[in-house]
């Protein structure tokens, strides 16, 4: 996404917990065109690293005009083992965190009419096995998000929310576990396609998009036909 980003000329705050990653990702991004980018490493884990990022890209770039929620703490796709603290863990990165990271944000994309764009999953619209810390977190986001669109729009605050459902995408990671978990991977969605995607839709400040189209057809089968849905579901597993 940072390098789409950077080949429309964009100014950028660019954050991970691996600084020389960064320096990579920062590097190429001006080599694309990007105008300015910056670059600060935070491990969202910490509750008090969502602040720290949003008040480091409010001094570097003055204002904002997206806002892009894009990161996850690990799970391994492994059936739920009683672990009530890792699902703790896990909502703290991959959903409190996306709300203080909006609630720093939003003032300054209220000035700006600005965007928010949220990387969810088709877990959080349909539960699948070996994900039920990982879908609880997603599921949170989609009701926290929806439901603060339209509290967005009570208050005429012309701020768009883009909620992102991605299916399997063939980052390297997901590709290999996946294959280490005998899950269906041939149909996975291409990376730099799923990111051109994301971003075109929240520049035209769609409610949501969905990489590949097909989860959207399933989850409206869901709706008629759950005996169809568990079925479609478990093919994909061993």
């Amino acid at each position: 996404m940072a390098y789409h980003y950077a080949r429309f000329g964009s100014e950028l705050v660019i954050t991970a917990r691996n600084k020389t990653l960064l320096n990579q990702v920062a590097e190429k991004c001006l080599q694309l065109g990007a105008r300015k980018v910056f670059l600060i490493s935070a491990d969202l884990a910490d509750p008090e690293g969502a602040d720290r990022v949003v008040q480091f890209a409010l001094e570097k770039l003055g204002s904002l005009d997206y806002l892009v929620l894009n990161h996850i703490g690990y799970v391994s796709l492994l059936m739920w083992n009683g672990n009530a603290e890792q699902t703790r863990s896990l909502m703290q990165v991959n959903f409190l965190s996306y709300v203080q990271m909006t609630a720093a944000a939003l003032p300054s994309l209220t000035k700006t009419n600005g965007s928010i764009i949220v990387i969810s999953s088709i877990c959080g619209k349909l539960a699948i096995p070996f994900a039920a810390s990982y879908s609880a977190t997603k599921f949170a986001l989609g009701g926290f998000f929806n439901s603060l669109r339209y509290e967005l729009k009570l208050q005429k605050k012309n701020v768009s929310i883009t909620l992102c459902i991605l299916g399997l995408i063939d980052t390297e990671s997901a590709m290999k576990e996946t294959r280490d978990k005998g899950i269906v991977n041939k149909d996975a969605y291409p990376a730099s396609d799923a990111s051109l995607e994301i971003i075109k839709g929240g520049a035209v400040r769609a409610q949501e998009i969905y990489c590949p189209w097909k989860w959207k057809l399933i989850l409206l089968i869901k709706e008629w036909s759950t005996l169809l849905t568990d079925w479609i579901i478990l093919s994909k597993f061993n």
